[in-house]
């Protein structure tokens, strides 16, 4: 592929950065735009662009639906699991599983294990991701406190380390979690938020969310006791039960009302048949009945990670493991229940980028389609699966099938 792609005749689903509510109806008929791509970046958006002289790969789209790639806020890049022996523990995920579901942005998090599994090797998985050509960052710990560190501090870790963005997955509220106090919590968050300041990075703070009854008590405190920004606290997995994710709906509204709204992210679990689990598109769609400000909600995959049954004595009596192809099952059942494509989709674009930090310009203006912006572009087919993804420019599935897989990756994803 040479330096420039024109791709032609794109209907683009454009996210908002603030998504205000639902819209009624099928995809928004927009008409089709072409889309110029020079070196990895959106040179240029328009109607029948005219580029004479430059030697071009054209690619005529027939009026195909085109997203952002997906920015997926949390995926076990070195795998997950082990809460039931070394057997458990989950292989990584591998590049062309990402592509296959549109993701062209993962960040990486280790979960329970930060014992067998390191974050050299999660920073060393991002990078490794980079090379191949997606673009991936991570976080610094695990479920732990003190904070599992690379340097062995949170500070240098964000300010040091280019792919840490911020502190995850921290656990509260589960039988696996260290059980942090409210003044642990703040101590860590003020230095990830220090740091995030110093290194130009969000300073993040991505908490699990067990099915401990406390909840979201020490997000809540949080918000109420210190004088940290809202932005900072970025709770996970708020759609395991039903009882959570009432607290999480109240805690926003209240948080909204005072002006003070954190991030919150449901996950796109698979369905297991638990009644007391909302699925994601299900959660999405009771958060903007609720009228809940949008552009706070995101959608992440667990991909990798390991989605453990624990009985009443803390062992693990079933598991099953997250993909990041649940995501775009999200958008698809939205679409499917009335939400536009470019509203649908922002949950999984606009939305974690900007939580992220990665919507800036110096970031390549991820989960946006913009000029200037990284040419990180999902081609739909009609059914609203991924038909070609490029990331950075570069083509990684065309036509239905994944072109570039991983180093070591065998030829099924």
């Amino acid at each position: 592929m040479g330096a420039f792609v024109l791709l032609r005749n794109g209907r683009i689903a454009r996210p908002a950065g603030s998504v205000q509510a639902p819209g009624l109806g099928s995809p928004e008929p927009t008409e089709p735009t072409d889309i110029l791509v020079a070196h990895g970046k959106i040179a240029a958006i328009g109607r029948d662009l005219d580029i004479r002289g430059v030697p071009l790969d054209v690619v005529d789209l027939a009026g195909r639906h085109v997203i952002p790639g997906l920015v997926d806020a949390h995926v076990h890049l070195t795998g997950g699991g082990g809460e039931a022996g070394f057997r458990t523990r989950v292989p990584r995920v591998p590049l062309g599983s990402l592509v296959a579901a549109g993701v062209t942005t993962a960040v990486g998090v280790l979960g329970t294990d930060g014992v067998t599994r390191t974050l050299r090797d999660l920073v060393a998985c991002a990078l490794a991701l980079r090379e191949e050509g997606l673009s991936a960052w991570c976080y610094t710990g695990s479920y732990a406190v003190p904070v599992v560190t690379l340097t062995g501090s949170v500070k240098d870790d964000i300010v040091f380390v280019d792919p840490i963005l911020g502190v995850g997955e921290l656990a509260i509220s589960d039988h696996r979690s260290s059980q942090p106090t409210l003044d642990e919590l703040l101590r860590i968050a003020s230095d990830a938020y220090v740091a995030g300041l110093t290194a130009g990075k969000s300073g993040v703070m991505h908490l699990h969310l067990g099915d401990g009854a406390r909840g979201l008590e020490l997000v809540a405190r949080a918000l109420a006791t210190s004088e940290l920004p809202a932005r900072l606290w970025h709770p996970t997995h708020l759609n395991r039960n039903r009882s959570l994710w009432a607290q999480a709906k109240s805690l926003a509204a209240s948080a909204h009302a005072q002006g003070r709204p954190p991030f919150f992210d449901v996950t796109a679990f698979p369905d297991d048949g638990d009644a007391d689990t909302l699925g994601a598109a299900e959660a999405v769609l009771d958060w903007l009945d609720q009228g809940l400000p949008a552009d706070r909600l995101t959608v992440s995959s667990d991909g990798g990670g390991c989605l453990p049954t624990f009985d009443a004595d803390g062992c693990m009596t079933a598991m099953d493991v997250g993909t990041p192809a649940t995501l775009l099952d999200m958008v698809r059942a939205l679409v499917d229940k009335g939400l536009s494509l470019a509203r649908a989709v922002a949950f999984v674009t606009a939305n974690p980028a900007r939580v992220l930090g990665l919507d800036r310009p110096d970031r390549g203006h991820k989960g946006h389609i913009v000029a200037g912006g990284d040419a990180d572009l999902v081609v739909l087919g009609p059914t609203l699966t991924p038909w070609s993804v490029m990331a950075r420019g570069r083509w990684f599935m065309k036509e239905g099938s994944v072109v570039v897989r991983g180093t070591f990756e065998s030829k099924a994803c």
